[in-house]
C-alpha cells in the first residue's frame, strides 16, 4: 500500500510543478508579446516595464488567451497602429514558443 501512497504522492507533486511551469512560461510569454507591442506603440522604458507587467495581469481575468489579446489589440488599436487580431494571435504563439525556449535554457 505504501508504494501506491508513494506513487500518489509522486504524481501530485509532477502535476503541481507542470502547472507551476506552465504559469511561469505563460508569464514570460505575456512579458515578450507587452514589449512587442510596446516597441509598436513607441513606449518610453520606463512605459514599456509597465506595460509589461499590465499584459501579464490581464492574464488573469479569465481562463484562456482571450483577455490578452483582447487587451494587446485594444491598446494598438487605440495608439494607431495598423495591427490586426490575426496578427496580434500569430505574435502570442511566436512568443509561447520563445518563452518555452527561455524558460528551457535557464534550467
Amino acid at each position: 500500500m505504501t508504494d501506491f501512497k508513494d506513487r500518489e504522492r509522486a504524481e501530485e507533486a509532477k502535476y503541481a510543478m507542470d502547472e507551476e511551469t506552465a504559469f511561469k512560461i505563460a508569464a514570460r510569454r505575456n512579458r515578450l508579446l507587452g514589449e512587442w507591442a510596446a516597441a509598436l506603440m513607441s513606449l518610453t522604458p520606463e512605459e514599456t516595464e509597465a506595460y509589461k507587467k499590465a499584459v501579464v495581469q490581464a492574464d488573469f481575468e479569465e481562463a484562456g488567451d482571450e483577455d490578452v489579446i483582447r487587451k494587446v489589440l485594444g491598446d494598438l488599436t487605440q495608439a494607431g497602429t495598423e495591427i490586426d487580431e490575426a496578427t496580434v494571435r500569430a505574435k502570442l504563439e511566436e512568443m509561447m514558443i520563445e518563452a518555452k525556449r527561455q524558460f528551457m535554457a535557464q534550467g
